[in-house]
Protein backbone atom coordinates (compact mmCIF):
# COMPACT_ATOMS: atom_id res chain seq x y z
CA UNK A 1 0.00 0.00 0.00
CA UNK A 2 1.71 3.58 -1.09
CA UNK A 3 0.84 6.54 0.73
CA UNK A 4 -1.11 8.92 -1.17
CA UNK A 5 1.08 11.77 -2.66
CA UNK A 6 -1.53 14.35 -1.62
CA UNK A 7 -1.13 13.12 1.80
CA UNK A 8 2.24 12.84 3.56
CA UNK A 9 1.49 13.71 6.98
CA UNK A 10 1.74 16.40 9.60
CA UNK A 11 5.20 18.78 10.12
CA UNK A 12 6.55 21.42 11.94
CA UNK A 13 8.78 24.15 11.00
CA UNK A 14 11.47 25.08 13.93
CA UNK A 15 13.18 28.58 12.59
CA UNK A 16 16.24 29.18 14.97
CA UNK A 17 17.00 33.04 15.06
CA UNK A 18 17.33 35.32 18.08
CA UNK A 19 16.56 38.63 15.62
CA UNK A 20 13.39 36.92 14.78
CA UNK A 21 12.40 35.71 18.40
CA UNK A 22 13.16 39.16 19.96
CA UNK A 23 11.11 40.22 17.38
CA UNK A 24 13.90 42.66 16.21
CA UNK A 25 13.75 40.91 12.85
CA UNK A 26 10.79 39.28 10.05
CA UNK A 27 10.38 36.02 9.56
CA UNK A 28 10.55 34.83 6.19
CA UNK A 29 12.01 31.57 5.84
CA UNK A 30 8.61 30.12 7.65
CA UNK A 31 6.52 31.40 5.32
CA UNK A 32 8.75 29.85 2.72
CA UNK A 33 9.28 26.63 4.37
CA UNK A 34 5.41 26.35 4.91
CA UNK A 35 4.80 26.99 1.23
CA UNK A 36 6.65 24.21 0.05
CA UNK A 37 6.20 21.48 2.75
CA UNK A 38 2.57 22.01 1.44
CA UNK A 39 3.42 21.99 -1.86
CA UNK A 40 4.81 18.69 -1.42
CA UNK A 41 2.00 17.38 0.30
CA UNK A 42 2.10 18.09 4.36
CA UNK A 43 -0.30 19.63 6.72
CA UNK A 44 1.42 22.61 8.13
CA UNK A 45 0.67 22.69 11.92
CA UNK A 46 2.68 25.38 12.16
CA UNK A 47 5.83 27.54 12.79
CA UNK A 48 7.53 27.85 15.62
CA UNK A 49 10.73 30.42 16.46
CA UNK A 50 13.14 30.15 19.14
CA UNK A 51 15.98 31.98 20.29
CA UNK A 52 19.50 29.65 19.45
CA UNK A 53 19.79 28.48 22.97
CA UNK A 54 19.80 24.42 22.80
CA UNK A 55 17.42 23.91 25.76
CA UNK A 56 14.79 26.10 23.90
CA UNK A 57 15.47 24.36 20.53
CA UNK A 58 15.52 21.01 21.97
CA UNK A 59 12.38 21.52 23.81
CA UNK A 60 10.32 22.82 21.02
CA UNK A 61 11.85 19.68 18.91
CA UNK A 62 10.81 17.04 22.15
CA UNK A 63 7.13 19.14 21.87
CA UNK A 64 6.66 18.43 17.97
CA UNK A 65 7.98 14.99 18.65
CA UNK A 66 5.36 14.10 21.23
CA UNK A 67 2.59 16.16 19.19
CA UNK A 68 2.82 13.10 16.63
CA UNK A 69 4.63 15.33 13.69
CA UNK A 70 5.91 13.09 10.99
CA UNK A 71 8.40 15.89 10.06
CA UNK A 72 10.13 18.34 11.90
CA UNK A 73 12.00 20.93 9.72
CA UNK A 74 14.58 23.43 11.67
CA UNK A 75 16.20 26.41 9.84
CA UNK A 76 18.78 28.21 11.05
CA UNK A 77 21.70 27.78 13.68
CA UNK A 78 23.33 25.37 11.59
CA UNK A 79 26.89 27.29 11.03
CA UNK A 80 29.86 26.90 12.91
CA UNK A 81 29.63 30.32 14.49
CA UNK A 82 29.23 30.25 18.51
CA UNK A 83 25.33 30.48 18.48
CA UNK A 84 24.63 28.49 15.97
CA UNK A 85 23.59 25.60 18.31
CA UNK A 86 20.98 23.48 16.55
CA UNK A 87 22.73 20.07 15.74
CA UNK A 88 23.90 20.21 19.63
CA UNK A 89 20.56 20.18 20.08
CA UNK A 90 18.97 17.68 17.52
CA UNK A 91 21.82 15.75 18.55
CA UNK A 92 20.01 14.73 21.97
CA UNK A 93 16.75 14.19 20.39
CA UNK A 94 17.61 11.82 17.81
CA UNK A 95 17.18 8.25 18.34
CA UNK A 96 19.00 7.34 15.03
CA UNK A 97 20.66 9.33 12.53
CA UNK A 98 20.39 9.36 8.81
CA UNK A 99 23.84 10.93 7.97
CA UNK A 100 23.56 10.31 4.28
CA UNK A 101 20.03 12.77 4.00
CA UNK A 102 22.76 15.41 5.80
CA UNK A 103 25.44 14.41 3.39
CA UNK A 104 22.73 14.75 0.67
CA UNK A 105 21.87 18.73 1.66
CA UNK A 106 25.14 19.61 2.34
CA UNK A 107 26.32 18.42 -1.34
CA UNK A 108 23.04 19.60 -3.55
CA UNK A 109 23.61 23.50 -1.50
CA UNK A 110 27.32 23.72 -1.95
CA UNK A 111 26.38 22.80 -5.76
CA UNK A 112 23.66 25.29 -6.09
CA UNK A 113 25.71 28.00 -4.50
CA UNK A 114 24.45 27.55 -0.85
CA UNK A 115 27.68 28.67 0.94
CA UNK A 116 26.13 27.85 4.67
CA UNK A 117 24.69 24.80 3.16
CA UNK A 118 27.92 23.07 2.29
CA UNK A 119 29.32 24.00 5.37
CA UNK A 120 26.32 23.25 7.79
CA UNK A 121 26.73 20.77 10.62
CA UNK A 122 23.20 20.06 10.68
CA UNK A 123 21.95 16.76 10.97
CA UNK A 124 19.08 14.31 10.01
CA UNK A 125 17.74 11.59 12.14
CA UNK A 126 14.48 9.90 13.72
CA UNK A 127 13.17 10.77 17.32
CA UNK A 128 10.32 8.14 17.84
CA UNK A 129 8.35 8.10 14.65
CA UNK A 130 8.84 11.61 13.56
CA UNK A 131 12.00 12.51 11.09
CA UNK A 132 13.57 16.01 12.08
CA UNK A 133 15.78 17.79 9.49
CA UNK A 134 17.80 20.42 10.56
CA UNK A 135 18.42 23.44 7.43
CA UNK A 136 20.64 25.69 6.87
CA UNK A 137 19.02 29.23 7.17
CA UNK A 138 19.52 30.91 3.66
CA UNK A 139 16.40 30.79 1.17
CA UNK A 140 18.95 29.27 -1.43
CA UNK A 141 19.56 26.55 1.32
CA UNK A 142 15.68 26.19 2.15
CA UNK A 143 15.08 25.90 -1.64
CA UNK A 144 17.67 23.20 -2.59
CA UNK A 145 17.36 21.85 0.44
CA UNK A 146 13.33 21.13 0.16
CA UNK A 147 14.16 20.27 -2.91
CA UNK A 148 16.13 17.34 -2.31
CA UNK A 149 14.10 16.63 0.84
CA UNK A 150 10.81 16.25 -1.37
CA UNK A 151 12.67 12.91 -3.27
CA UNK A 152 14.04 11.14 0.15
CA UNK A 153 11.25 12.39 3.14
CA UNK A 154 8.15 10.57 1.41
CA UNK A 155 10.21 7.35 1.06
CA UNK A 156 10.99 7.59 5.18
CA UNK A 157 7.55 8.70 6.12
CA UNK A 158 6.26 5.15 4.44
CA UNK A 159 9.16 3.11 5.98
CA UNK A 160 8.62 4.65 9.43
CA UNK A 161 4.55 4.01 8.99
CA UNK A 162 5.22 0.66 7.72
CA UNK A 163 3.61 1.68 4.32
CA UNK A 164 7.44 0.71 1.99
CA UNK A 165 7.47 -1.98 0.11
CA UNK A 166 10.51 -4.35 1.26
Amino acid sequence: MERSAQRLGRALVVIVDDRVAHGEHEDTAGPLVTELLEETGFIVDGVVVVGAETAAIRNALNTAVIGGADLVITVGGTGVAPRDNTPDATIGVLDRPIPGIGEALRASGLAAGAVDAGISRGLVGISGSTLVVNLAGSRAAIRDGMATLSALVPHVIDELSGLAEA
